[in-house]
């Protein structure tokens, strides 16, 4: 297993009051995204778990590009992978942050 931890800044916090929030599962090539609102207003941190070596950069500017469409601050955000592609990391995240907007 590969781990990747990625800090972000962001400029507010996600709106919404939900604690937690849990979006997919590890099975098939899919992820499980696990979203935690328990970090400072301007903070986010992203923690990823893979099988898949070698993909630091991918998930790199995956990442980022969640942050700048969501700005996901507060939120700790672990990501199990099974080894899913880009497209569905990104909507899992957003469908996360849906989900904590609630």
């Amino acid at each position: 297993m590969e781990k990747l931890s990625f800090r972000h800044t962001t400029r507010r916090a996600l709106p919404g009051a939900r604690a937690q929030a849990i979006t997919g599962v590890v099975a098939s090539g899919n992820l499980e995204v696990l979203l935690e609102r328990v970090l400072p207003a301007t903070e986010c941190m992203v923690e990823i778990e893979t099988a898949i070596h070698g993909y630091a950069e991918v998930w790199d500017a995956v990442i980022a590009d969640f942050v700048a469409r969501a700005e996901p601050g507060g939120l700790r955000i672990t990501v199990n992978d099974g080894g899913a592609r880009p497209d569905t990391v990104s909507l899992r995240l957003l469908q996360g942050a849906r989900l904590m907007e609630a």
